[in-house]
């Protein structure tokens, strides 16, 4: 081989290199990245140490719906909860039964036993631009009921799509 062939045979994996680098942090910063779940709030769904894959992508060309599983930013941690209200909606739990608008809703995302740990609460509105997000471990979750307050919309960075890790765990997060 001659050196000339050498030299453009390295130049072509520079630039191959180059461009997987390039398109790996377009990936990475404008469509997925990955979060570990820290604690039970989401529990059964999401276990505490999980690592999910979640598309940044979704919300740039639409909005949250509910029962999506979020990535909430916030200064010094994210969180990981389930969209439950929609902005200008009024949410209110009475006697372990969630009500939207007056209407019961059925929470089939969560088992019984969650429900029962789902204390009274509201009614209350929320504001335009906004969101109210519970975690499925209803006992135990810091969330828009106690803490988190009403979510903005630019704190939701995404929606969980996949569990990656542990590797016994893979699956879709719906």
């Amino acid at each position: 081989m001659t050196k000339q062939k050498q030299k453009n045979e390295w130049l072509e994996w520079l630039k191959a290199i180059l461009i997987a680098i390039i398109i790996a942090l377009i990936v990475r910063n404008f469509i997925f990245a990955t979060s570990i779940v820290d604690g039970d709030s989401m529990f059964p769904t999401l276990k505490d140490g999980e690592r999910v894959v979640f598309n940044k992508f979704v919300y740039m060309i639409g909005e949250p719906k509910r029962g999506d599983i979020v990535i909430i930013q916030r200064p010094h941690k994210n969180y990981v909860k389930r969209v439950i209200g929609l902005p200008g909606e009024t949410i209110e739990i009475q006697d372990h039964v969630l009500y939207i608008n007056g209407d019961e809703y059925k929470q089939t995302f969560i088992s019984n036993e969650a429900i029962n740990y789902t204390g009274n609460f509201g009614p209350i509105q929320i504001p335009t631009d906004s969101y109210f997000v519970i975690g499925d471990n209803r006992a135990i979750s810091k969330d828009s009921r106690n803490g988190l307050g009403f979510i903005d919309e630019e704190d939701i960075i995404g929606r969980s799509e996949l569990i990656i890790y542990p590797f016994s765990e893979w699956s879709l997060t719906r």
